[in-house]
Protein backbone atom coordinates (compact mmCIF):
# COMPACT_ATOMS: atom_id res chain seq x y z
CA UNK A 1 0.00 0.00 0.00
CA UNK A 2 1.22 3.52 -0.75
CA UNK A 3 -0.40 6.71 0.76
CA UNK A 4 -0.20 9.69 -0.30
CA UNK A 5 -1.36 13.04 0.70
CA UNK A 6 -1.51 16.71 -1.03
CA UNK A 7 -0.96 20.22 0.03
CA UNK A 8 -0.06 23.81 -0.94
CA UNK A 9 -3.25 24.42 -2.83
CA UNK A 10 -5.27 27.52 -2.78
CA UNK A 11 -6.34 30.59 -5.06
CA UNK A 12 -4.22 32.68 -6.74
CA UNK A 13 -4.70 35.14 -9.27
CA UNK A 14 -3.71 35.00 -13.32
CA UNK A 15 -0.09 35.03 -14.20
CA UNK A 16 0.40 34.10 -10.19
CA UNK A 17 2.53 30.64 -8.82
CA UNK A 18 1.66 27.89 -6.63
CA UNK A 19 3.23 25.02 -5.45
CA UNK A 20 2.11 21.94 -4.84
CA UNK A 21 3.26 18.73 -2.65
CA UNK A 22 2.56 15.29 -2.15
CA UNK A 23 4.01 13.70 0.68
CA UNK A 24 4.22 9.79 0.16
CA UNK A 25 4.90 6.98 2.56
CA UNK A 26 4.91 2.59 1.72
CA UNK A 27 6.98 0.81 -0.64
CA UNK A 28 7.08 1.85 -4.38
CA UNK A 29 9.83 -0.20 -5.33
CA UNK A 30 12.51 0.30 -8.14
CA UNK A 31 10.29 0.87 -11.19
CA UNK A 32 7.42 3.52 -10.59
CA UNK A 33 5.93 6.38 -12.37
CA UNK A 34 4.48 9.67 -10.14
CA UNK A 35 2.10 11.88 -11.71
CA UNK A 36 0.50 14.79 -11.07
CA UNK A 37 -3.27 14.62 -13.12
CA UNK A 38 -5.61 17.58 -13.39
CA UNK A 39 -9.72 17.32 -13.11
CA UNK A 40 -11.02 20.78 -14.14
CA UNK A 41 -14.79 21.52 -14.17
CA UNK A 42 -16.62 19.83 -16.86
CA UNK A 43 -13.54 18.03 -17.75
CA UNK A 44 -11.93 14.43 -17.72
CA UNK A 45 -9.38 13.95 -15.42
CA UNK A 46 -6.09 14.62 -17.28
CA UNK A 47 -2.25 13.63 -16.60
CA UNK A 48 -0.23 17.06 -16.39
CA UNK A 49 2.70 15.96 -15.52
CA UNK A 50 5.09 12.92 -14.69
CA UNK A 51 8.38 11.56 -12.89
CA UNK A 52 9.81 7.99 -13.08
CA UNK A 53 12.32 6.28 -11.49
CA UNK A 54 14.82 7.09 -14.28
CA UNK A 55 14.33 10.62 -13.16
CA UNK A 56 12.46 11.43 -16.82
CA UNK A 57 9.82 13.83 -16.90
CA UNK A 58 6.81 14.47 -19.15
CA UNK A 59 4.52 16.98 -19.25
CA UNK A 60 1.11 17.95 -21.33
CA UNK A 61 1.59 20.51 -23.86
CA UNK A 62 -0.88 22.76 -21.16
CA UNK A 63 1.48 23.24 -18.96
CA UNK A 64 4.45 22.02 -20.39
CA UNK A 65 7.06 24.98 -20.17
CA UNK A 66 5.19 26.52 -16.78
CA UNK A 67 4.92 23.55 -14.35
CA UNK A 68 7.63 21.96 -13.25
CA UNK A 69 7.73 18.21 -11.15
CA UNK A 70 10.04 17.44 -9.13
CA UNK A 71 10.80 14.69 -6.68
CA UNK A 72 12.85 14.69 -3.13
CA UNK A 73 14.46 11.87 -1.61
CA UNK A 74 15.16 13.13 1.53
CA UNK A 75 11.41 13.95 2.39
CA UNK A 76 9.47 11.30 0.13
CA UNK A 77 7.88 14.53 -1.52
CA UNK A 78 6.51 15.02 -5.02
CA UNK A 79 6.22 18.46 -5.57
CA UNK A 80 4.28 20.87 -8.57
CA UNK A 81 5.71 24.01 -9.22
CA UNK A 82 3.28 25.81 -11.23
CA UNK A 83 4.26 28.98 -12.44
CA UNK A 84 2.61 31.85 -15.29
CA UNK A 85 -1.04 30.66 -13.92
CA UNK A 86 -4.37 30.99 -16.31
CA UNK A 87 -7.66 30.67 -15.34
CA UNK A 88 -7.70 27.58 -17.44
CA UNK A 89 -6.21 25.65 -14.91
CA UNK A 90 -8.46 25.92 -12.32
CA UNK A 91 -9.37 22.40 -10.96
CA UNK A 92 -8.42 19.65 -8.68
CA UNK A 93 -4.99 18.13 -8.74
CA UNK A 94 -4.26 14.54 -7.81
CA UNK A 95 -0.81 13.19 -6.96
CA UNK A 96 -1.06 9.41 -8.11
CA UNK A 97 1.72 6.58 -8.03
CA UNK A 98 2.22 3.60 -10.38
CA UNK A 99 3.99 0.66 -9.69
CA UNK A 100 5.95 -1.62 -11.89
CA UNK A 101 5.54 1.04 -14.66
CA UNK A 102 6.43 3.79 -16.07
CA UNK A 103 3.92 5.78 -17.50
CA UNK A 104 1.62 6.29 -14.32
CA UNK A 105 -1.61 4.81 -16.80
CA UNK A 106 -0.91 0.91 -15.77
CA UNK A 107 0.56 -1.21 -12.84
CA UNK A 108 -1.11 -1.06 -8.85
CA UNK A 109 -1.96 2.65 -9.05
CA UNK A 110 -2.55 4.89 -6.02
CA UNK A 111 -4.20 8.31 -5.81
CA UNK A 112 -4.11 11.11 -3.12
CA UNK A 113 -7.31 12.84 -1.88
CA UNK A 114 -7.25 15.61 -4.29
CA UNK A 115 -6.73 19.60 -3.80
CA UNK A 116 -8.06 22.78 -4.97
CA UNK A 117 -6.48 25.04 -7.38
CA UNK A 118 -8.56 28.02 -8.47
CA UNK A 119 -7.00 30.90 -10.67
CA UNK A 120 -9.01 33.89 -10.89
CA UNK A 121 -9.13 37.28 -10.70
Amino acid sequence: QVYLRESGGGSVEPGGSLSLACGASGYIGPKFCMGWWRQSPGKERELIATLDNSGSTTYSPSVKGRFTISWANVSNTLRLQMNSLKPEDTGIYYCQTSRFDMSCQAGDRFWGQGIQVTVSS
